[in-house]
C-alpha cells in the first residue's frame, strides 16, 4: 500500500514535471524567451489538467485514501514547480543578449 502512495503521489507526478521541464528547456534554448513565457502559460493549464488526473486516477481508480493522498501529491507537485522555476529562470538569463545586459542598472 505505500508503494502506491509513493508511485503515485511522488513518482509519476515528478516524471510528468520532468518531462515538462525538458520540453521547457528546449523551448527557452530553441525557441526564445518570449515563446518560453507562451509555453509556461500553456503549461499551467496542462499541469492542472495532470493535477485533476492523477487525483481522480489515485482516489477513484487506485483506491487511495484522499485523506493521505492528496497532501503528498500537492507537496511533489508544488515543490516540483519551484525547482522547474529556478531552472527555467536560470537558462532564460543566460539567453539574454549582451547588448541587452549592459543596458541593465546592476
Amino acid at each position: 500500500m505505500i508503494a502506491e502512495y509513493f508511485l503515485m503521489g511522488v513518482i509519476a507526478p515528478s516524471f510528468l514535471n520532468l518531462m515538462h521541464l525538458v520540453v521547457g528547456i528546449y523551448v527557452v534554448v530553441a525557441r526564445g524567451n518570449i515563446m518560453s513565457l507562451g509555453f509556461t502559460g500553456i503549461g499551467f493549464v496542462t499541469k492542472s489538467m495532470g493535477m485533476i488526473f492523477f487525483t481522480w486516477l489515485g482516489i477513484e481508480i487506485v483506491g487511495l485514501d484522499f485523506r493521505i493522498y492528496v497532501p503528498i501529491l500537492s507537496f511533489v507537485w508544488f515543490f516540483s514547480h519551484i525547482a522547474e522555476a529556478f531552472v527555467i529562470n536560470h537558462y532564460m538569463q543566460k539567453n539574454v543578449p549582451n547588448w541587452l545586459q549592459r543596458l541593465q542598472i546592476k
